[in-house]
């Protein structure tokens, strides 16, 4: 049992056989390995910084609003009350996202915001038992990030059949 819960030895880890993506940040939490990559979130986004637009300047366009944010719907939170969007997104500084206690959170730690409500995941997320891993099993740890898999604003998965079917092991 020992043997099996040392940290992880670098020196003697096997190489891994891709490199490790370009866009990953290490997570701001170890787990059980130590520490851990994520990929990033803000170069994904296609109108990041928000700071450009949500600034104190006039915007001389009518329905600006509407019109640069028509794709998003948000389907987040209970039905007959849907999170607001201040209630992630900080409203003193757009380019962050925001704590229920007012602490910043950078968009490319997303899983720190998510994880204030949704904890059982986040530390599933942490352990490895959800999410998908980037590289393989051996090197660097690399997970994706919540936002790879989850529409922030609408992230429930639709009910499906899976993608792919497993013969038998027989």
């Amino acid at each position: 049992i020992k043997a099996a819960t040392k940290k992880l030895d670098m020196k003697t880890q096997v190489e891994t056989v891709i490199p490790l993506p370009k866009n990953i940040v290490m997570a701001n939490m170890e787990y059980q390995g130590g520490t851990f990559f994520t990929e990033t979130r803000k170069n994904e986004l296609k109108r990041y910084q928000c700071s450009s637009c949500h600034n104190n300047k006039k915007v001389p366009i009518r329905n600006a609003a509407n019109i640069s944010h028509a794709d998003i719907k948000v389907v987040h939170g209970e039905k007959d009350s849907p999170l607001a969007c201040n209630t992630c997104h900080s409203k003193d500084d757009r380019d962050f996202l925001v704590t229920s206690k007012g602490s910043k959170i950078d968009l490319d730690h997303v899983y720190d915001m998510c994880g204030q409500c949704h904890f059982r995941q986040k530390k599933d997320w942490i352990g490895g038992a959800h999410g998908k891993r980037v590289t393989y099993w051996a090197g660097e740890r690399v997970v994706k990030n919540c936002t790879s898999c989850h529409d922030p604003h609408s992230p429930l998965f639709k009910k499906r059949w899976p993608a792919t079917y497993s013969v038998p092991l027989n």
